[in-house]
């Protein structure tokens, strides 16, 4: 009796281990397209806003302008994330 206990235990275990698992994959996935989308996004803004004003063969200055823009995207929303976690 006492093994099919264990059993029961371990089976809704890894049942809920599998679902997590499952939970997190897709959380990241969803990101992942998330991410993408922002990515074309800010490109096309660049491409839209940026490079009429610096010229056609602006590709540095674009590329520089991108990479701020995305590097203070990541940073804002990782702090922003992280302190909503320590308060949680």
């Amino acid at each position: 009796m006492a093994k099919v206990k264990k059993l029961k235990k371990g089976a809704a275990t890894l049942r809920q281990e599998l679902l997590n698992e499952m939970l997190r994959l897709s959380t990241n996935a969803f990101g992942l397209v998330a991410a993408l989308a922002w990515n074309e996004f800010i490109k096309e803004t660049v491409k839209t806003y940026i490079q009429p004003v610096a010229g056609k063969s602006s590709g540095m200055i674009s590329l520089l302008v991108y990479a701020v823009i995305v590097t203070i995207l990541a940073v804002g929303v990782t702090y922003n994330l992280t302190r909503f976690v320590k308060k949680s």
